[in-house]
């Protein structure tokens, strides 16, 4: 077995499904650096509903600059499974790895240690820092307390670090992608025994607000002024989540909740998007609070950091994305591109895989940036 598919293994071992504790496995990572000479920071919150979480920042070497490297260690909820092994018991198989975060995105972090250990015995000319991030599938929220709290992350920062968002990309160099903005609206009603009449059912509230926001969705697909030609689909691609939680039909309905999603774009000013949204739910007397909001990447695509990045992929141009990363939250980083192994379509997949020769093709490239940029 190679040495990046044994890291990836023990790394998919961990069930870190972002509803439960990223601890154990931010504990082996960490114990793997501290072996290897790395500085570690914790960066430890509990989330919301009382969960312990980690992030990791580790630095190797000494000076300013190098290479950061920029990974998530929670994975999605696994639904269904068809294979017999089970989600977290990686299995290679006819030249893929398969297991729940192989591709999204333990597999990717496997590579950077892989390229990492292949070289502890040559000597540093400038850091290598990797960062290990909680909470990326649900909010991005490991990476913002990381970017408020970090001193080493204030290191990458100021140095100007050559920074890689390891994220599945073919190893193609992504120089943009779309932001993030998530919205609650909540409907109060009271719950009865439908034939009582003293019930108040919280949809007829919410069914106005839903039409206005049928309007505005139509807007924003059809208007040249929120859209923009740097993306494929060039919409915000407005989602909507509605749920009252009622299983009786002969019940009114206490509460209804509608959950909205917008993909905020570069150089699109969404506050008005939210402006009108936040006066239609209070003009139907609902409550509406924002659950998030990561800001668009973007990167001059000509620049001489992405140029360079290029170098070290099999694709000849950069890119953009329609999805969103950590880069979202770490806008500070001067020289930052989203690049890694594997492909993005085998994310958060049933039977999750990634093929053997991305990870090798990932150790190679990540370690020719360490050769290149450290060394």
């Amino acid at each position: 077995m190679s040495s990046v598919v044994r890291f990836a293994s023990d790394l998919i071992a961990f069930d870190s499904v972002s509803s439960k504790s990223n601890v154990p496995v931010t504990d082996c990572v960490e114990q793997w650096l501290k072996a290897w000479g790395f500085q570690t920071e914790r960066i430890d919150y509990t989330d919301p509903v009382g969960v312990l979480k980690a992030n990791l920042v580790a630095r190797l070497g000494t000076g300013t600059g190098g290479m950061a490297y920029f990974c998530h260690t929670d994975v999605v909820p696994v639904l269904n499974w068809s294979l017999p092994h089970g989600p977290f018991e990686a299995t290679v198989r006819e030249g893929r790895l398969y297991g729940r975060g192989s591709t999204d995105m333990k597999g990717s972090l496997a590579c950077m240690l892989a390229a990492v250990s292949d070289r502890l015995s040559s000597p540093l000319q400038a850091p290598i820092y990797i960062c290990c991030t909680a909470d990326e599938e649900v909010g991005m929220f490991g990476a913002l307390e990381v970017a408020r709290r970090s001193r080493l992350y204030r290191e990458i920062v100021a140095g100007k670090s050559r920074s890689i968002i390891g994220e599945p990309t073919g190893l193609g160099v992504i120089h943009g992608h779309k932001g993030g903005c998530a919205l609650r609206i909540v409907s109060k009603g009271l719950a009865a025994h439908s034939s009582t009449g003293k019930g108040i059912n919280a949809n007829w509230k919410m069914i106005p607000f839903l039409q206005a926001m049928l309007q505005l969705h139509q807007e924003l697909e059809t208007d040249p002024r929120w859209q923009s030609d740097l993306f494929t689909p060039s919409t915000m691609s407005m989602n909507i989540v509605i749920n009252d939680g009622n299983q009786a039909v002969n019940v009114t309905s206490g509460e209804s909740v509608c959950k909205l999603y917008l993909r905020a774009m570069p150089e699109l000013n969404i506050d008005p998007i939210l402006a009108r949204i936040e006066t239609e739910a209070a003009r139907n007397g609902l409550e509406c609070s924002q659950v998030f909001r990561a800001t668009p990447f973007f990167r001059d695509p000509q620049s001489p950091f992405v140029q360079e990045c290029l170098r070290f992929s099999p694709q000849n141009e950069s890119r953009t994305v329609a999805y969103g990363t950590d880069a979202g939250r770490f806008s500070e980083l001067e020289n930052c591109v989203i690049m890694g192994p594997g492909d993005i379509a085998q994310a958060h997949t049933v039977d999750e895989w990634i093929g053997l020769d991305d990870l090798e093709q990932g150790v190679a490239a990540y370690g020719a940036m360490i050769d290149a940029w450290c060394r």
